[in-house]
């Protein structure tokens, strides 16, 4: 039998010194010209200008009547009906009106529309309930955007509203980062998918699952390396296979102080070790390497851990990876309404459920925090920082949570 490590050779580094470790290696990628009709969720990598005045001419911003105010409420003979869109060309002289269509251009000698709520029409005359002012209910030159304005600057995550920008100033094609491509391995003998019937010992395999789904919600490309058993050449040419595909190494399991615990020593053999533990809970073993110029993270195998390391650490990498210019979670303090147990020696990262009540974000624990039970992540929306003062933060308190998903209400 292998002897039985008592000590790591990794010394414990604190939570920010891991994640600023990461940010020093996780520079984003290359740039590609996309369509930016289909753009939404990737992270723009130039910035975008307005290509002209929007509107490029004034116009009507409500059904009506294009007139002239210095009539004030005189009535007005009505010469022709304007629409969005349309080529009749008129002008306006004093005493005369047009019907006007929300979007159609402001005819010359006119500089104000008028609700047809406040109006009356007979026989083409145009009696008007109250007099306007200069430049009511009128879109003047640029007012929305100007030539040459600032519409998106690069680093921007295009959601549906970018989107429609883009497609306002006419760009239908534009530059994005790159999505890494992130690999996922599971090992461990003891690992089965999970549609098998684990033997006696076994468990079904919920990490790799759980961290290719977290790798697709980052906005990356995921690939399954499947499982890989206990065994150095095994893990070895799992690594080496899943570099080759990949910008982004994930590995669940084998990172502790077992004899079967291969991933630290194969990737400090392949690569840089940049640290092999760190001072949060849960998640001690979490490993970051270097192979090749490419990122590794040794995930921890039981699953809960696995989860919160990958939302603390790795998904902030992968966000940079694509140039997103706000890679961080939002963190929010909140009003507790169960008693939390902080841990005496590390932070730790408890599962909670965040919602607004009465006006305040409050946070309910999802029960137990064993590292094991996936159980409590179900329905969680949030990461509570409980600090490492080992005493019991009493309902009512305040403390800083780590939002991962839409807040309740």
């Amino acid at each position: 039998m292998l002897p039985m490590r008592r000590e790591s050779p990794y010394p414990m580094v604190p939570i920010d010194e891991a994640r600023q470790i990461i940010a020093a290696h996780a520079a984003p990628l290359g740039v590609e010209q996309i369509s930016s009709l289909t753009a939404d969720g990737r992270v723009l990598a130039e910035d975008v200008y307005a290509d002209a005045d929007m509107p490029e001419v004034p116009k009507a911003s409500v059904d009506g009547y294009a007139l002239r105010s210095a009539d004030g409420a005189a009535e007005r003979r009505v010469l022709a009906e304007l629409i969005a869109g349309g080529r009749q060309h008129i002008a306006l002289d004093a005493g005369t009106a047009a019907r006007i269509m929300t979007g159609a251009p402001v005819p010359p000698g006119a500089d104000a529309v008028i609700m047809v709520e406040q109006t009356e029409e007979q026989d083409g005359i145009l009696k008007v309930q109250r007099a306007v002012g200069p430049g009511d209910n009128v879109h003047t030159v640029g007012q929305d955007i100007g030539r040459g304005e600032l519409v998106l600057p690069r680093g921007t995550v295009l959601g549906a509203a970018e989107v429609g920008l883009l497609a306002t100033v006419g760009r239908t094609r534009i530059a994005v980062y790159r999505q890494p491509v992130v690999a996922v391995l599971a090992t461990g003998d003891e690992v089965h998918e999970p549609d098998a019937l684990p033997e006696e010992g076994g468990i079904r395999d919920s990490n790799r699952y759980a961290l290719l789904a977290a790798v697709r919600e980052a906005g990356c490309e995921a690939i399954s390396l499947g499982i890989a058993r206990d065994d150095e050449a095994v893990q070895r040419a799992a690594i080496l296979a899943g570099l080759e595909q990949a910008d982004v190494l994930l590995t669940s399991g084998g990172v502790s102080m077992g004899t079967r615990d291969l991933i630290k020593p194969l990737l400090a053999e392949l690569g840089t070790v940049h640290f092999g533990r760190i001072a949060f809970k849960p998640g001690k073993p979490t490993t970051f390497a270097t192979v090749g110029g490419k990122l590794v993270f040794g995930l921890p195998g039981y699953p809960v851990s696995s989860l919160v390391s990958f939302e603390v650490v790795v998904r902030p990498a992968l966000r940079r990876m694509q140039g997103d210019a706000s890679p961080e979670r939002l963190r929010v303090r909140v009003l507790l309404r169960d008693p939390i147990k902080a841990p005496p020696d590390r932070p730790e990262y408890q599962r909670t459920i965040v919602a607004w009540e009465e006006g305040r974000l409050v946070a309910r624990s999802t029960g137990s925090q064993s590292s094991s039970r996936l159980l409590s992540l179900r329905g969680a929306n949030a990461l509570l920082v409980v600090p490492a003062d080992g005493r019991t933060h009493a309902p009512g308190e305040e403390l800083e949570a780590l939002l991962t998903g839409v807040l309740r209400s």
